[in-house]
């Protein structure tokens, strides 16, 4: 089987996905994907992934934190951004209905912000998503800064 591949050569899968990233046969409608790999500031990552947690597909926003997560791998807010891709992907297995692998991402994404806490960057709400993030069972997608409604 041949494996689909970007430019460089690195396996891609190009498969459509449905909205919540779940792969679909080829020749399927899918939903479009976040573009890989764009630069975004702080406020443009926060904005466009609060748009996808509102429209109820958070492996898109997952998509567009891994972008900032990415791009800042060697700076101090590298782990903010891992948390949050984190609290995507959490958010992104309780919507598919995989409950235990949902508490696992929504754990580690609730520990990498409480380094955030006393200091919270961009406005983040960093004390309501880590309790969002600690609370079992479905309920609306979180709020990712403070003022927001």
């Amino acid at each position: 089987m041949e494996r689909d591949r970007d430019e460089d050569g690195r396996a891609h899968n190009a498969r459509p996905r449905d909205g919540l990233g779940r792969p679909l046969p080829h020749g399927a409608v899918g939903v479009p994907r976040q573009p890989e790999g764009v630069a975004r500031t702080p406020a443009q990552t926060l904005a466009e992934a609060q748009q996808l947690f509102d429209a109820g597909r958070p492996f898109h926003a997952h998509e567009v934190f891994e972008d900032a997560w990415k791009a800042s791998r060697d700076a101090p807010e590298a782990e903010l951004w891992k948390a949050l891709a984190q609290l995507a992907v959490g958010c992104t297995h309780r919507l598919r209905g995989n409950q235990i692998g949902a508490q696992r991402l929504l754990q580690r994404a609730a520990a990498g912000l409480a380094g955030y806490a006393d200091d919270a960057p961009h406005g983040l709400a960093v004390a309501e998503l880590r309790a969002w993030a600690e609370q079992p069972g479905e309920r609306a997608m979180p709020r990712l800064q403070n003022g927001e409604r």
